[in-house]
Protein backbone atom coordinates (compact mmCIF):
# COMPACT_ATOMS: atom_id res chain seq x y z
CA UNK A 1 0.00 0.00 0.00
CA UNK A 2 1.72 3.45 -1.11
CA UNK A 3 1.72 5.99 1.98
CA UNK A 4 -1.09 8.57 2.07
CA UNK A 5 -2.55 10.67 4.61
CA UNK A 6 -3.17 9.88 8.23
CA UNK A 7 -6.88 10.62 7.56
CA UNK A 8 -7.80 10.50 3.87
CA UNK A 9 -5.69 8.10 2.68
CA UNK A 10 -5.50 8.48 -0.87
CA UNK A 11 -8.69 9.98 -1.29
CA UNK A 12 -7.29 13.83 -2.11
CA UNK A 13 -5.36 12.25 -5.09
CA UNK A 14 -8.90 10.11 -6.33
CA UNK A 15 -10.13 13.09 -6.58
CA UNK A 16 -7.48 15.47 -7.93
CA UNK A 17 -6.01 12.91 -10.19
CA UNK A 18 -7.20 9.47 -10.57
CA UNK A 19 -5.37 8.87 -13.81
CA UNK A 20 -1.97 9.64 -12.39
CA UNK A 21 -2.54 8.14 -9.25
CA UNK A 22 -3.51 4.73 -10.66
CA UNK A 23 -0.94 4.81 -13.61
CA UNK A 24 2.15 6.12 -10.90
CA UNK A 25 0.78 3.23 -8.58
CA UNK A 26 1.38 0.44 -11.46
CA UNK A 27 4.88 1.71 -12.98
CA UNK A 28 5.94 2.17 -9.03
CA UNK A 29 4.04 -0.90 -7.34
CA UNK A 30 3.09 -3.59 -9.63
CA UNK A 31 0.46 -4.96 -10.50
CA UNK A 32 -2.25 -5.07 -7.57
CA UNK A 33 -2.14 -1.89 -5.44
CA UNK A 34 -4.45 -1.01 -1.80
CA UNK A 35 -5.26 1.95 -1.34
CA UNK A 36 -7.26 3.44 1.34
CA UNK A 37 -10.23 5.99 0.64
CA UNK A 38 -10.91 7.47 3.68
CA UNK A 39 -12.41 4.68 5.59
CA UNK A 40 -12.64 2.41 2.70
CA UNK A 41 -10.08 -0.21 1.09
CA UNK A 42 -9.40 -0.13 -2.67
CA UNK A 43 -7.42 -2.62 -4.62
CA UNK A 44 -6.09 -1.85 -8.26
CA UNK A 45 -6.04 -4.63 -10.81
CA UNK A 46 -4.55 -3.85 -13.92
CA UNK A 47 -3.12 -7.05 -15.54
CA UNK A 48 -4.92 -8.98 -18.26
CA UNK A 49 -5.37 -12.28 -15.97
CA UNK A 50 -6.15 -10.05 -12.89
CA UNK A 51 -9.17 -8.51 -15.27
CA UNK A 52 -10.59 -11.92 -17.24
CA UNK A 53 -10.15 -13.10 -13.60
CA UNK A 54 -12.73 -10.25 -11.69
CA UNK A 55 -14.77 -9.88 -15.11
CA UNK A 56 -15.01 -13.35 -16.54
CA UNK A 57 -13.45 -16.34 -14.00
CA UNK A 58 -14.91 -15.12 -11.29
CA UNK A 59 -17.67 -12.60 -12.02
CA UNK A 60 -20.55 -14.34 -9.62
CA UNK A 61 -17.99 -13.39 -7.01
CA UNK A 62 -18.19 -9.77 -7.45
CA UNK A 63 -21.01 -6.96 -7.55
CA UNK A 64 -21.05 -3.79 -9.73
CA UNK A 65 -21.27 -1.86 -6.72
CA UNK A 66 -23.19 1.37 -5.00
CA UNK A 67 -21.35 3.98 -7.37
CA UNK A 68 -23.93 2.85 -10.50
CA UNK A 69 -26.42 3.15 -7.93
CA UNK A 70 -25.48 7.30 -8.81
CA UNK A 71 -26.92 7.05 -12.54
CA UNK A 72 -29.97 4.99 -11.23
CA UNK A 73 -31.86 8.05 -10.98
CA UNK A 74 -31.48 8.75 -14.46
CA UNK A 75 -31.73 5.49 -16.17
CA UNK A 76 -33.47 2.92 -14.07
CA UNK A 77 -33.05 -0.71 -13.99
CA UNK A 78 -31.08 -0.78 -17.09
CA UNK A 79 -28.53 -3.13 -18.00
CA UNK A 80 -25.93 -0.73 -16.89
CA UNK A 81 -27.62 -0.70 -13.25
CA UNK A 82 -29.28 -4.17 -13.02
CA UNK A 83 -27.87 -7.11 -11.70
CA UNK A 84 -28.15 -10.94 -11.47
CA UNK A 85 -31.66 -13.16 -12.60
CA UNK A 86 -33.37 -9.20 -13.91
CA UNK A 87 -29.96 -8.49 -15.89
CA UNK A 88 -29.99 -11.82 -16.92
CA UNK A 89 -33.33 -11.58 -18.36
CA UNK A 90 -32.93 -7.68 -20.00
CA UNK A 91 -29.77 -9.09 -21.25
CA UNK A 92 -31.34 -11.97 -23.23
CA UNK A 93 -33.94 -9.42 -24.63
CA UNK A 94 -31.65 -6.99 -25.88
CA UNK A 95 -29.47 -8.88 -27.23
CA UNK A 96 -31.30 -9.98 -30.76
CA UNK A 97 -31.96 -6.22 -31.16
CA UNK A 98 -27.98 -5.52 -31.62
CA UNK A 99 -27.02 -8.28 -34.22
CA UNK A 100 -24.91 -7.30 -36.90
CA UNK A 101 -27.88 -7.72 -40.08
CA UNK A 102 -30.07 -5.46 -37.53
CA UNK A 103 -27.42 -3.17 -36.69
CA UNK A 104 -26.04 -2.25 -40.76
CA UNK A 105 -29.89 -1.40 -41.31
CA UNK A 106 -28.96 1.73 -39.35
CA UNK A 107 -26.22 2.55 -41.87
CA UNK A 108 -28.16 4.79 -43.66
CA UNK A 109 -29.57 6.77 -41.07
CA UNK A 110 -25.74 7.24 -39.48
CA UNK A 111 -24.24 8.82 -42.61
CA UNK A 112 -27.68 10.73 -43.50
CA UNK A 113 -27.18 12.27 -40.13
CA UNK A 114 -23.51 13.05 -40.41
CA UNK A 115 -24.29 14.54 -44.11
CA UNK A 116 -26.90 16.96 -41.77
CA UNK A 117 -23.67 17.41 -39.48
CA UNK A 118 -21.17 18.35 -41.85
CA UNK A 119 -23.43 20.31 -43.80
CA UNK A 120 -23.62 22.86 -40.13
CA UNK A 121 -19.37 22.85 -40.19
CA UNK A 122 -18.95 24.33 -43.51
CA UNK A 123 -20.07 28.43 -42.26
CA UNK A 124 -17.35 27.33 -39.72
CA UNK A 125 -14.82 26.32 -42.41
CA UNK A 126 -15.51 28.67 -44.82
CA UNK A 127 -14.63 31.50 -42.15
CA UNK A 128 -11.33 29.37 -40.78
CA UNK A 129 -13.73 29.87 -37.29
CA UNK A 130 -13.26 26.95 -34.61
CA UNK A 131 -15.95 24.63 -33.54
CA UNK A 132 -16.81 23.34 -29.63
CA UNK A 133 -15.68 19.91 -31.05
CA UNK A 134 -16.84 17.54 -27.79
CA UNK A 135 -20.30 19.01 -27.56
CA UNK A 136 -20.50 19.05 -31.62
CA UNK A 137 -19.97 15.28 -31.42
CA UNK A 138 -21.92 14.92 -28.46
CA UNK A 139 -25.00 16.46 -30.60
CA UNK A 140 -24.24 13.91 -33.45
CA UNK A 141 -24.13 10.80 -31.65
CA UNK A 142 -27.09 11.74 -29.39
CA UNK A 143 -29.45 12.56 -32.06
CA UNK A 144 -27.60 8.81 -33.90
CA UNK A 145 -28.47 7.27 -30.66
CA UNK A 146 -32.04 8.85 -30.68
CA UNK A 147 -33.02 8.29 -34.22
CA UNK A 148 -32.46 5.07 -33.86
CA UNK A 149 -34.24 4.03 -31.04
CA UNK A 150 -37.53 6.22 -32.42
CA UNK A 151 -36.93 6.35 -36.11
CA UNK A 152 -40.80 7.95 -36.65
CA UNK A 153 -41.24 10.30 -33.60
CA UNK A 154 -37.51 11.74 -33.54
CA UNK A 155 -38.15 14.61 -35.63
CA UNK A 156 -40.97 16.05 -33.38
CA UNK A 157 -39.19 15.24 -29.80
CA UNK A 158 -35.73 15.25 -30.85
CA UNK A 159 -34.70 18.42 -29.56
CA UNK A 160 -36.19 18.64 -26.35
CA UNK A 161 -34.69 14.92 -25.63
CA UNK A 162 -31.58 16.15 -26.36
CA UNK A 163 -31.49 19.58 -24.25
CA UNK A 164 -33.27 17.19 -21.21
CA UNK A 165 -31.37 14.64 -21.75
CA UNK A 166 -28.17 16.56 -21.77
CA UNK A 167 -28.70 18.80 -18.14
CA UNK A 168 -29.67 15.67 -16.74
CA UNK A 169 -26.54 13.61 -17.27
CA UNK A 170 -24.43 16.81 -16.32
CA UNK A 171 -25.80 16.52 -12.73
CA UNK A 172 -25.35 12.71 -12.99
CA UNK A 173 -21.62 13.50 -13.59
CA UNK A 174 -21.05 15.87 -10.39
CA UNK A 175 -22.68 12.92 -8.57
CA UNK A 176 -20.88 10.02 -9.55
CA UNK A 177 -17.24 12.16 -8.80
CA UNK A 178 -18.52 12.99 -5.75
CA UNK A 179 -17.05 11.71 -2.63
CA UNK A 180 -20.61 12.04 -0.92
CA UNK A 181 -21.66 8.37 -0.49
CA UNK A 182 -25.04 7.19 -2.19
CA UNK A 183 -28.04 8.90 -0.38
CA UNK A 184 -31.24 8.85 -2.38
CA UNK A 185 -32.65 11.09 -0.06
CA UNK A 186 -30.00 13.43 -1.08
CA UNK A 187 -31.49 13.35 -4.44
CA UNK A 188 -34.95 14.12 -2.97
CA UNK A 189 -34.23 17.17 -1.47
CA UNK A 190 -35.53 20.35 -2.58
CA UNK A 191 -32.08 21.95 -3.79
CA UNK A 192 -32.27 24.05 -7.26
CA UNK A 193 -30.40 21.27 -9.10
CA UNK A 194 -32.37 18.25 -7.63
CA UNK A 195 -35.71 20.47 -8.83
CA UNK A 196 -33.88 20.72 -12.30
CA UNK A 197 -32.74 17.26 -12.13
CA UNK A 198 -36.32 16.21 -11.73
CA UNK A 199 -37.76 18.21 -14.16
CA UNK A 200 -35.98 17.01 -17.13
CA UNK A 201 -35.98 13.33 -16.30
CA UNK A 202 -40.00 13.50 -15.89
CA UNK A 203 -39.85 15.44 -19.78
CA UNK A 204 -37.73 12.17 -21.26
CA UNK A 205 -40.04 9.98 -19.10
CA UNK A 206 -43.24 11.88 -20.40
CA UNK A 207 -41.56 11.35 -24.24
CA UNK A 208 -40.75 7.77 -24.16
CA UNK A 209 -43.48 6.90 -22.20
CA UNK A 210 -45.88 8.35 -24.95
CA UNK A 211 -43.77 7.12 -27.56
CA UNK A 212 -44.06 3.59 -26.43
CA UNK A 213 -47.83 3.53 -25.46
CA UNK A 214 -48.34 4.91 -29.07
CA UNK A 215 -46.38 1.88 -30.44
CA UNK A 216 -48.19 -0.61 -28.31
CA UNK A 217 -51.07 -0.52 -30.61
CA UNK A 218 -49.37 0.71 -34.10
CA UNK A 219 -47.43 -1.49 -36.81
CA UNK A 220 -44.23 -3.02 -35.88
CA UNK A 221 -41.59 -0.58 -36.52
CA UNK A 222 -37.70 -1.55 -37.33
CA UNK A 223 -35.71 0.45 -35.16
CA UNK A 224 -34.04 -0.23 -31.85
CA UNK A 225 -37.46 0.70 -29.45
CA UNK A 226 -39.39 -1.34 -32.02
CA UNK A 227 -36.66 -4.47 -31.43
CA UNK A 228 -36.74 -4.68 -28.17
CA UNK A 229 -40.74 -4.26 -27.75
CA UNK A 230 -40.57 -7.19 -30.09
CA UNK A 231 -38.22 -9.19 -28.23
CA UNK A 232 -39.34 -12.25 -25.97
CA UNK A 233 -37.47 -14.17 -23.34
CA UNK A 234 -36.67 -17.42 -25.00
CA UNK A 235 -37.50 -19.16 -21.42
CA UNK A 236 -40.80 -17.57 -20.69
CA UNK A 237 -42.10 -15.97 -24.10
CA UNK A 238 -42.35 -12.50 -21.87
CA UNK A 239 -41.60 -9.23 -23.22
CA UNK A 240 -40.69 -6.01 -21.72
CA UNK A 241 -42.96 -3.77 -19.39
CA UNK A 242 -43.41 -0.14 -20.38
CA UNK A 243 -40.89 0.84 -17.27
CA UNK A 244 -38.24 -1.97 -18.71
CA UNK A 245 -38.59 -0.36 -22.09
CA UNK A 246 -38.00 3.43 -20.48
CA UNK A 247 -34.99 2.30 -18.34
CA UNK A 248 -33.50 0.29 -21.20
CA UNK A 249 -34.16 3.52 -24.08
CA UNK A 250 -32.49 5.70 -21.55
CA UNK A 251 -29.69 3.26 -20.98
CA UNK A 252 -28.66 3.22 -24.40
CA UNK A 253 -29.27 6.78 -25.00
CA UNK A 254 -26.40 7.39 -22.33
CA UNK A 255 -24.51 4.40 -23.51
CA UNK A 256 -24.96 5.40 -27.37
CA UNK A 257 -23.96 8.50 -27.63
CA UNK A 258 -21.26 9.84 -24.62
CA UNK A 259 -18.90 6.92 -24.67
CA UNK A 260 -19.05 7.12 -28.77
CA UNK A 261 -18.36 11.22 -28.87
CA UNK A 262 -15.56 11.16 -26.15
CA UNK A 263 -13.64 8.14 -28.28
CA UNK A 264 -14.30 10.52 -31.26
CA UNK A 265 -13.03 13.75 -29.65
CA UNK A 266 -9.95 11.96 -28.52
CA UNK A 267 -9.08 10.55 -32.10
CA UNK A 268 -9.50 13.68 -33.79
CA UNK A 269 -7.29 15.49 -30.89
CA UNK A 270 -4.99 12.79 -32.16
CA UNK A 271 -5.00 12.67 -35.66
CA UNK A 272 -4.36 16.76 -35.30
CA UNK A 273 -1.16 15.66 -33.43
CA UNK A 274 0.00 13.21 -35.95
CA UNK A 275 -0.75 14.21 -39.55
CA UNK A 276 1.38 11.23 -41.01
CA UNK A 277 -1.36 9.12 -39.62
CA UNK A 278 -4.23 11.63 -40.54
CA UNK A 279 -2.57 11.52 -44.38
CA UNK A 280 -3.12 7.59 -43.85
CA UNK A 281 -6.36 7.62 -42.90
CA UNK A 282 -7.37 9.68 -45.93
CA UNK A 283 -5.47 7.76 -48.59
CA UNK A 284 -7.64 4.94 -47.28
CA UNK A 285 -10.55 6.57 -47.44
CA UNK A 286 -10.12 8.37 -50.99
CA UNK A 287 -8.91 4.95 -52.29
CA UNK A 288 -12.22 2.83 -51.12
CA UNK A 289 -14.61 5.52 -51.66
CA UNK A 290 -13.78 7.80 -54.08
CA UNK A 291 -15.79 10.80 -52.81
CA UNK A 292 -18.89 9.32 -52.39
CA UNK A 293 -20.81 8.28 -49.02
CA UNK A 294 -19.20 4.92 -47.08
CA UNK A 295 -22.75 2.22 -47.11
CA UNK A 296 -22.25 -1.24 -44.28
CA UNK A 297 -20.56 -2.76 -47.26
CA UNK A 298 -17.67 -0.36 -46.86
CA UNK A 299 -16.35 -1.27 -43.47
CA UNK A 300 -14.44 -3.61 -43.68
CA UNK A 301 -11.94 -2.08 -46.48
CA UNK A 302 -12.10 0.90 -44.18
CA UNK A 303 -9.97 -0.93 -41.66
CA UNK A 304 -7.24 1.58 -41.31
CA UNK A 305 -9.73 4.14 -39.95
CA UNK A 306 -11.49 1.35 -37.51
CA UNK A 307 -7.47 0.80 -36.26
CA UNK A 308 -7.54 4.82 -35.65
CA UNK A 309 -10.31 4.48 -33.57
CA UNK A 310 -9.36 1.32 -31.34
CA UNK A 311 -5.96 3.19 -31.01
CA UNK A 312 -7.63 6.43 -29.55
CA UNK A 313 -9.64 4.39 -27.06
CA UNK A 314 -6.58 2.57 -25.85
CA UNK A 315 -5.05 5.67 -25.00
CA UNK A 316 -8.10 7.20 -23.80
CA UNK A 317 -10.96 4.80 -22.87
CA UNK A 318 -14.11 6.42 -22.47
CA UNK A 319 -14.94 3.55 -20.43
CA UNK A 320 -11.62 4.38 -18.15
CA UNK A 321 -12.61 2.51 -15.01
CA UNK A 322 -14.67 -0.20 -13.90
CA UNK A 323 -15.35 -0.69 -10.11
CA UNK A 324 -16.33 -4.23 -8.72
CA UNK A 325 -17.41 -5.52 -5.21
CA UNK A 326 -16.35 -8.91 -3.94
CA UNK A 327 -19.33 -10.28 -2.49
CA UNK A 328 -16.99 -13.03 -0.77
CA UNK A 329 -13.30 -12.98 0.11
CA UNK A 330 -11.15 -13.55 -2.99
CA UNK A 331 -7.60 -14.34 -4.19
CA UNK A 332 -5.96 -12.81 -7.14
CA UNK A 333 -2.42 -13.85 -7.72
CA UNK A 334 -1.83 -14.49 -4.48
CA UNK A 335 -3.17 -11.25 -2.88
CA UNK A 336 -6.21 -11.65 -0.29
CA UNK A 337 -9.27 -9.35 -1.52
CA UNK A 338 -11.39 -8.85 1.21
CA UNK A 339 -15.62 -8.95 0.86
CA UNK A 340 -16.66 -5.63 0.80
CA UNK A 341 -13.25 -3.92 -0.09
CA UNK A 342 -13.96 -2.05 -3.78
CA UNK A 343 -11.41 -3.48 -6.56
CA UNK A 344 -11.11 -0.66 -9.54
CA UNK A 345 -9.86 -2.35 -13.03
CA UNK A 346 -8.03 0.38 -15.29
CA UNK A 347 -8.13 0.15 -19.04
CA UNK A 348 -6.09 3.42 -18.94
CA UNK A 349 -3.80 1.65 -17.11
CA UNK A 350 -4.06 -1.50 -18.38
CA UNK A 351 -4.00 -0.32 -22.20
CA UNK A 352 -0.58 1.26 -21.40
CA UNK A 353 0.89 -1.83 -19.69
CA UNK A 354 4.73 -2.45 -21.31
CA UNK A 355 4.83 -5.85 -20.93
CA UNK A 356 1.94 -5.63 -23.72
CA UNK A 357 2.10 -2.34 -25.39
CA UNK A 358 5.45 -1.22 -26.72
CA UNK A 359 6.00 2.53 -26.27
CA UNK A 360 2.44 2.84 -24.77
CA UNK A 361 2.30 6.32 -25.25
CA UNK A 362 2.58 6.45 -28.55
CA UNK A 363 -0.42 6.64 -31.11
CA UNK A 364 0.11 4.03 -33.69
CA UNK A 365 -2.90 2.81 -34.77
CA UNK A 366 -1.31 -0.41 -37.18
CA UNK A 367 -1.08 -2.67 -33.76
CA UNK A 368 -4.62 -3.28 -34.13
CA UNK A 369 -4.09 -4.65 -37.74
CA UNK A 370 -4.68 -8.78 -37.49
CA UNK A 371 -0.74 -9.28 -38.12
CA UNK A 372 0.20 -6.92 -35.34
CA UNK A 373 -2.65 -7.82 -32.31
CA UNK A 374 -2.53 -12.26 -32.71
CA UNK A 375 0.13 -12.34 -29.98
CA UNK A 376 -1.90 -9.93 -27.52
CA UNK A 377 -3.72 -11.23 -24.62
CA UNK A 378 -7.58 -10.65 -25.44
CA UNK A 379 -7.89 -8.76 -21.87
CA UNK A 380 -5.13 -6.51 -22.44
CA UNK A 381 -7.85 -4.52 -24.44
CA UNK A 382 -10.83 -3.95 -23.50
CA UNK A 383 -12.38 -0.26 -24.16
CA UNK A 384 -15.81 -1.91 -24.27
CA UNK A 385 -15.60 -3.71 -21.20
CA UNK A 386 -15.57 -7.64 -21.24
CA UNK A 387 -17.33 -10.73 -19.93
CA UNK A 388 -20.79 -10.58 -19.47
CA UNK A 389 -21.17 -7.48 -19.35
CA UNK A 390 -19.43 -6.52 -22.36
CA UNK A 391 -21.05 -3.34 -23.84
CA UNK A 392 -24.15 -4.83 -25.94
CA UNK A 393 -23.77 -1.72 -28.58
CA UNK A 394 -20.20 -2.10 -29.64
CA UNK A 395 -20.68 -3.09 -33.05
CA UNK A 396 -22.67 0.31 -33.16
CA UNK A 397 -20.22 2.16 -31.77
CA UNK A 398 -17.69 0.95 -34.13
CA UNK A 399 -19.87 1.41 -37.30
CA UNK A 400 -21.04 5.10 -36.13
CA UNK A 401 -17.10 6.06 -35.42
CA UNK A 402 -15.98 4.34 -38.66
CA UNK A 403 -18.42 6.32 -40.63
CA UNK A 404 -17.46 9.38 -38.65
CA UNK A 405 -13.84 9.28 -39.61
CA UNK A 406 -14.24 8.88 -43.33
CA UNK A 407 -16.74 11.28 -43.56
CA UNK A 408 -14.71 13.56 -42.06
CA UNK A 409 -11.62 12.41 -43.68
CA UNK A 410 -13.21 13.49 -46.92
CA UNK A 411 -13.95 16.79 -46.63
CA UNK A 412 -11.52 18.16 -43.56
CA UNK A 413 -8.80 18.21 -41.28
CA UNK A 414 -9.61 19.17 -37.85
CA UNK A 415 -6.80 21.53 -36.59
CA UNK A 416 -6.77 22.51 -32.58
CA UNK A 417 -6.06 26.06 -31.76
CA UNK A 418 -3.04 27.05 -30.63
CA UNK A 419 -2.57 27.75 -26.93
CA UNK A 420 -5.43 25.80 -25.72
CA UNK A 421 -4.52 23.02 -23.84
CA UNK A 422 -6.37 19.53 -24.30
CA UNK A 423 -6.34 17.87 -21.04
CA UNK A 424 -8.14 14.25 -19.83
CA UNK A 425 -11.39 15.08 -17.86
CA UNK A 426 -12.02 11.12 -15.89
CA UNK A 427 -15.80 12.01 -15.39
CA UNK A 428 -18.14 9.23 -16.03
CA UNK A 429 -16.24 8.71 -19.23
CA UNK A 430 -12.94 10.00 -19.80
CA UNK A 431 -13.21 12.58 -22.48
CA UNK A 432 -11.46 15.78 -23.16
CA UNK A 433 -12.05 18.94 -20.24
CA UNK A 434 -13.70 21.76 -21.96
CA UNK A 435 -14.78 22.62 -25.55
CA UNK A 436 -11.99 21.42 -27.25
CA UNK A 437 -12.12 23.85 -30.15
CA UNK A 438 -11.14 22.88 -33.73
CA UNK A 439 -10.74 24.29 -36.78
CA UNK A 440 -12.43 22.51 -39.91
CA UNK A 441 -10.00 23.41 -42.87
CA UNK A 442 -11.32 22.43 -46.35
CA UNK A 443 -9.34 19.53 -47.92
CA UNK A 444 -9.02 20.62 -51.83
CA UNK A 445 -11.48 19.36 -53.98
CA UNK A 446 -13.34 17.91 -51.13
CA UNK A 447 -16.83 16.97 -51.90
CA UNK A 448 -19.63 19.51 -50.87
CA UNK A 449 -22.16 18.06 -48.52
CA UNK A 450 -24.69 20.83 -49.61
CA UNK A 451 -27.66 19.64 -51.92
CA UNK A 452 -27.62 21.12 -55.18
Amino acid sequence: MPPGHWLWGHLTERTNNPLGLYLNARQQLGDVVRYRMGHIFVEQLTHPTHVKHVLADNCARYSKGTVFDKTRPLVGNGLLTSEGSFWKRQRRLAQPAFHKERIASLSGMMTDTLTETLQGWEAAASAGQPLPMVQELMRLTLTVAVRALFSAEVREHAHTMGEAFTRALAITNERIISPLPYLPALYRLPTPKNRAFLRDVATLDSIVLDIIRQRRTADETNDLLGMLMASRDADTGESMDDTQLRDEVMTLVLAGHETTAAGLAWTFHLLDQNPEVAATLKEEVDTVLGGRTPTVEDLPRLRYAACVFEEAMRLYPPIWAIPRVPLEDDVVDGYLIPKGDIVILVPYVTHRHPEFWPEPERFEPTRFLPENSQERPRWAYLPFGGGQRQCVGNAFSMMEAQFTLAMVAQRFTLRGVPGVPVVPEPLVTLRPRGPMPMVPVWHPRAPQVRSA
